[in-house]
């Protein structure tokens, strides 16, 4: 089962990301030591998460952690 776009919101924010709204259902995540690490998020909350997104949140978190 796909996971939801409320999940990957849910990993970023615990990561240490802010959000800022974009157009339509798009949102930027963007962390907080550095802003050059960021994510852009498309869908609503209950939508399914592409793999693409997945794999993009799973390395901006990484990204994150190695900047600590």
């Amino acid at each position: 089962m796909p996971q939801k776009i409320r999940k990957l919101k849910s990993e970023l924010g615990k990561a240490g990301f802010v959000w800022e709204p974009g157009k339509g259902s798009h949102t930027h995540w963007y962390c907080q030591r550095d802003y050059s690490v960021w994510v852009q998020l498309s869908g609503n909350d209950g939508d399914d998460a592409k793999p693409y997104q997945v794999r993009q949140v799973r390395d901006a978190i990484k990204k994150a952690k190695e900047l600590q």
